[in-house]
């Protein structure tokens, strides 16, 4: 390959006539076969993965304290919690709601650009500075679809859990959450595979993911089509994964309520 590759360049590159095979070929082994370019794609592949992944984790862990801590004052009802109770959530609520507001009111581009050239501007690890930032953005938006999921559930089933002893923690760990996870399923997926797209914005602050290595080869070869459409590929096939795997687990649950 490399033989063809070094004979059809230089014509290619000196105007003369090839078929449209022997351009894309060497398009196409410029952009993925030259110097084991596509070590590059492997080395931004596993940086998305990585980002991706830290970014789930911190979306969701925030996500749920704060879509409980907004469910729990928005059920509270009167009579059956102290004002005590009431004004030590408040402020909690109150924080909560702004952090919602801020994230989901202002651009992803402009977050990533704050937290890397402002709060972490003297930080070299942009990886990890787009992952915080990630994680952060998806957490206001999990809330909600996770606020959206226990308060469409019957507040019955929460007073049944506070029935037989459970404290708040408990009924929506074992009654609450299991139940509205299977309502909120497909939107978790639809902001996963978001998140998981969005890791190409942390190029912007030097992030070395898929998009910051089809910059650099093409930065070099001068020719952007194959290196960019082959990114769009392998992000491609990574949703079309994690879409099947929802799917899956989507159909598992489907067949534990029939049983």
């Amino acid at each position: 390959m490399a033989v063809y590759y070094e004979l059809w360049k230089p014509m290619l590159r000196a105007g003369e006539d090839l078929s449209f095979w022997q351009e894309f070929f060497v398009y196409f082994y410029q952009a993925f076969l030259e110097n084991n370019r596509w070590l590059q794609y492997l080395e931004g592949m596993g940086t998305t993965l990585l980002v991706t992944a830290m970014a789930l984790v911190l979306g969701i862990a925030l996500g749920l304290i704060v879509a409980m801590v907004r469910t729990a004052y928005d059920q509270q009802r009167p009579g059956q919690s102290s004002s005590l109770t009431r004004c030590l959530m408040w402020p909690v609520n109150f924080l909560c709601k702004v952090y919602v507001t801020i994230i989901r009111g202002t651009p992803m581009m402009v977050q990533l650009l704050i937290m890397g050239l402002v709060i972490f501007k003297s930080s070299r690890n942009f990886t990890m500075v787009g992952a915080l930032t990630l994680g952060i953005n998806s957490g206001a938006y999990v809330a909600e679809i996770i606020r959206g999921g226990l308060m469409s559930l019957d507040p019955g089933q929460s007073e049944a859990g506070r029935s037989l002893g459970l404290g708040y923690i408990d009924t929506m760990r074992f009654i609450v959450i299991p139940q509205a996870f299977k309502a909120i399923l497909p939107a978790l997926g639809n902001e996963f595979i978001i998140l998981l797209k969005d890791t190409s914005l942390i190029t912007v602050i030097g992030g070395k993911e898929l998009l910051y290595a089809a910059q650099g080869i093409y930065g070099r070869t001068y020719e952007q089509m194959f290196p960019l459409i082959g990114i769009a590929c392998m992000y491609l096939a990574l949703v079309m994964v994690f879409s099947a795997l929802q799917s899956r687990l989507e159909r598992r649950l489907r067949q534990s309520d029939r049983r």
